[in-house]
């Protein structure tokens, strides 16, 4: 299925991943002073179902959690924002956590996983009927998080992605490299190759098309700190990719540089043989770092979806990113009109 900007779509948008709630300690332990621990419901593929319902698009999300009851109020949490939950698979034991010291960034170091034999994790290939789930799906999302936990998930990934190409459903990956996930054995270099061949939207940055799927990048890059080279490197990178992967339509790259006092973001995208760029945004102060990555995503799939321009579509999914470091929590709030009102 191409992805064609004038082709429309009427079908549900299912986002698979992993259900992760993040607790944040402070970086002084002031929760131990205080008996509590602040948390928020996430994941990555979550947080793109949530902004993909909150913006009026039909959303459907899929994970595996434990037959109890506080996964049952997970569950009623996701469908109160409006999310098809139908499809979630009740297996294994456990809901995956991950701790973040409040104020850091995903890869700092006080980043710990604690997602072992979550429920999640345990998942096998067999175990879910894509063609019952994917029945009324036209758009198919997953993250490079996914296929990192373990063979297993790795399998089950291949899995979804044949039986969506089989129907003809738009496929669209965020390839956010996690290297304290990668743990059994195996490199990105090793999986994303093979699943990266059925997306026809790929999403990600230059140094993770390196690390995923072995397409370089110039070695002293960050010596300039030129944003021209950057962005020239982000189109020999995606003219690559769209080279190496005949299905794919599509490459985005972000690029968010955190100085001391100032955090400086803009993006590209590169379809139909041509390179746009976003405008450039600037602030000195975020309030939460996590999920930016995943509203870009979000936006992105809401321009194809919605068959806006590629420029509109990639205005809108920068400004929408951006908005989200203001916003606490993993999803952002920020409606369709806010995000539009908010664009450079």
């Amino acid at each position: 299925m191409s992805l064609n900007f004038l082709k429309t779509y009427t079908g549900k948008i299912l986002s698979f991943g992993e259900l992760l709630l993040r607790i944040c300690p402070d970086a002084k332990g002031e929760w131990l002073n205080e008996n509590r621990l602040p948390f928020y419901v996430g994941g990555a593929e979550l947080n793109v179902a949530t902004a993909l319902s909150l913006w009026g698009l039909p959303s459907k999300y899929l994970t595996a959690l434990p037959d109890n009851g506080m996964a049952k109020q997970l569950i009623e949490f996701a469908q109160k924002k409006g999310i098809d939950t139908s499809s979630i698979i009740k297996t294994g034991n456990r809901v995956g956590l991950y701790y973040l010291t409040r104020g850091q960034d995903l890869k700092h170091n006080a980043l710990i996983y604690d997602r072992a034999n979550s429920s999640y994790s345990t998942l096998k290939p067999g175990v879910i009927d894509w063609e019952s789930v994917l029945d009324g799906v036209s758009w198919f999302h997953f993250s490079a998080i996914c296929p990192a936990i373990s063979q297993n998930v790795a399998d089950v990934c291949k899995e979804a992605l044949e039986a969506a190409s089989k129907k003809g459903i738009t496929i669209s990956v965020d390839m956010n490299y996690r290297a304290k996930l990668w743990q059994y054995g195996k490199s990105p270099i090793d999986i994303m190759p093979d699943l990266v061949k059925y997306c026809n939207l790929i999403m990600g940055n230059v140094w993770a098309a390196e690390a995923m799927l072995g397409i370089p990048v110039i070695p002293d890059i960050h010596e300039s700190g030129q944003k021209s080279i950057y962005l020239k490197e982000a189109l020999k990178t995606s003219e690559a990719i769209v080279e190496q992967y005949p299905k794919c339509e599509a490459v985005a790259n972000t690029f968010r540089f955190d100085a001391t006092n100032n955090i400086t973001y803009y993006t590209s995208l590169f379809t139909n043989g041509q390179f746009y760029t976003s405008n450039q945004y600037d602030t000195g102060k975020v309030k939460d770092k996590v999920g930016s990555g995943d509203c870009f995503m979000a936006g992105l799939i809401y321009g194809f979806y919605k068959n806006l321009a590629p420029q509109q579509t990639l205005e809108f999914a920068t400004a929408a990113a951006f908005a989200k470091l203001f916003i606490n929590g993993d999803a952002t709030t920020s409606t369709v009109a806010e995000i539009e009102n908010s664009i450079k």
